[in-house]
């Protein structure tokens, strides 16, 4: 009876029988060239698909015989690899870039592509596969190039999002009076995590559109600078998320390693930082998952040669006291003059901290977070980000005003047309603050988007008051709403209502964000 067929590279073909003998198994390898066996092996009873992958490795070496050792790329067909993947197998380092090479090309028709990606979904990628898959998504466009007397100073960091995530506003401009250069390639929000780009696009005249003689310009004169994808960059990723987005798998760990150290390979870093984030408003809420997640995208770093390490981080309350555009950037700014909250200031120099380590600008991390703390907080860092700003279109006495310590930042940039305090329930200690719930309220107001290429209003938002472990009055304001409305929608204020929670008796939880560091 036969059982299973699978393709391995040009001329092999694995076809597995069992016969209903009580002892044996039979497994017979048939090339498609001339239809013979090329091997008969007896084995004790055991799962056949186990057997299948015990021969793989033999089944390659007869393949390799017929081909001279040469793999022959206009030789492969799609359905082969589709079959090969949907019954379980690892696809070589040829198939996978010829699948990536036929996603840019458009040869995938739809259906097949859809195909492909749910049989990575259900059969998933090992650790080469997932390397093989970034590397080959990283090539499929241009790779940036910078001057080699950069070497060993390219760094950047990434985020898998959260609420009030402004770290890259101050981590950027300290990397780079760190002596880094930082060529961040960042995106845009989408559902309930606000994205870089949007942030920055509150400041009017700030240009995220560079071309790479620009890139190179900026990185020489600032240091750094935070642009949005080009469509020359990993073109690849454009077209499988388009398809991964409508067949229900973007969840798959392979799928989102690739797509994210790929745009970041692409940047040809020498180090990267990854901030990958866990808890009820995270993107991926399971810490179990966050920190399969968070190895797999270091061990694919490390092995296209980029020194990668990765911060899982607690994202249940917001960070910070801001969410929404210009208000983030208000705060940012405020940080950047050393006025930030306690757990802005911990991503932020932890991050920096590892990268400066991973460059080797610092001998140990600790060293590394005293010197993005100094930098910070001696003013370094934000004439960085000011010279960041002139450089990226805003025009010098805006840019000047906004990182003066005297101005009235809120003033320089987009506003509300109303606000709106949201006052504790009851005395006591607030004990949770729900950072989904205050996303959702944010997506809402416009300052999100519930589909790519939706229009945001950049002055609305949220604003903390009160935070985890602080003591609460009833009738005092824990939240104001930053609103466009003439009214705050009831829904609206019922939604934060159920956001806070107060308890009569202090809150002794843990306060830090940092959760663990994934380093190999």
């Amino acid at each position: 009876m036969h059982i299973i067929s699978c393709c391995f590279g040009r001329n092999c073909r694995l076809e597995v029988f069992k016969y209903r003998n009580k002892e044996r198994l039979t497994i017979k390898m048939k090339s498609h060239e001339n239809n013979k066996d090329d091997t008969d092996v007896e084995v004790s009873r055991c799962n056949v698909k186990q057997i299948a992958a015990m021969f793989d490795g033999l089944i390659r070496n007869i393949s390799d015989q017929s081909k001279g050792n040469t793999e022959d790329m206009s030789a492969l067909r799609i359905p082969d690899i589709i079959s090969k993947k949907r019954d379980g197998f690892e696809l070589t380092k040829e198939e996978i870039e010829f699948f990536v090479s036929k996603v840019v090309d458009k040869s995938f028709e739809g259906a097949q592509l859809g195909a492909m990606l749910m049989a990575i979904y259900l059969k998933r990628l090992n650790d080469a596969e997932t390397t093989c898959l970034t590397h080959a998504m990283t090539h499929s466009g241009r790779v940036l190039t910078w001057p080699d007397k950069w070497k060993g100073q390219i760094v950047d960091k990434h985020s898998t999002g959260g609420v009030g995530d402004k770290i890259s506003l101050l981590l950027v401009p300290a990397l780079a009076a760190c002596g880094m250069k930082v060529p961040m390639i960042s995106g845009r929000g989408l559902a309930h995590t606000g994205g870089t780009l949007d942030k920055l696009e509150s400041i009017p005249g700030f240009c995220v559109h560079l071309n790479h003689q620009e890139m190179t310009d900026i990185l020489e004169t600032v240091g750094c600078f935070i642009a949005g994808q080009t469509d020359d960059i990993v073109p690849a990723d454009k077209i499988m998320y388009a398809s991964r987005d409508v067949t229900g798998t973007v969840s798959n760990h392979g799928l989102i390693t690739g797509s994210i150290i790929s745009k970041k390979a692409a940047e040809s870093l020498d180090a990267l930082v990854l901030d990958v984030k866990t808890g009820k408003a995270a993107v991926i809420q399971d810490e179990k998952s966050a920190r399969e997640l968070a190895t797999q995208m270091v061990r694919a770093g490390n092995g296209l040669g980029i020194k990668t390490a990765a911060l899982l981080t607690n994202m249940d309350a917001p960070i910070g006291n801001m969410i929404g555009n210009s208000l983030e950037v208000v705060e940012a700014i405020e940080g950047l003059h050393g006025q930030g909250r306690e757990d802005l200031y911990e991503l932020v120099e932890s991050l920096g901290g590892r990268a400066l380590f991973l460059c080797g600008r610092a001998e140990k991390v600790e060293e590394g977070c005293l010197m993005i703390k100094r930098v910070i907080h001696d003013g370094t860092a934000d004439r960085k980000f000011c010279a960041m700003l002139k450089a990226q279109g805003v025009k010098p006495d805006l840019a000047d005003s906004l990182c003066s310590k005297d101005a009235n930042v809120r003033e320089l940039l987009p506003k509300s047309k109303k606000t709106t305090k949201v006052l504790c329930p009851a005395n006591g200690y607030i004990h949770d603050i729900d950072g989904l719930k205050c996303a959702e309220v944010t997506c809402r107001l416009g300052a999100g988007r519930t589909r790519e290429g939706e229009k945001i209003k950049h002055g609305v938002g949220l604003e903390l008051m009160k935070h985890i472990g602080d003591e609460a009055k009833e009738g005092e304001p824990w939240i104001i709403v930053h609103h466009n409305e003439d009214e705050l929608p009831t829904h609206i204020l019922n939604t934060l209502n159920h956001a806070v929670v107060v308890k009569s008796t202090p809150f002794t939880g843990i306060q830090s964000r940092l959760i663990d560091v994934i380093s190999a």
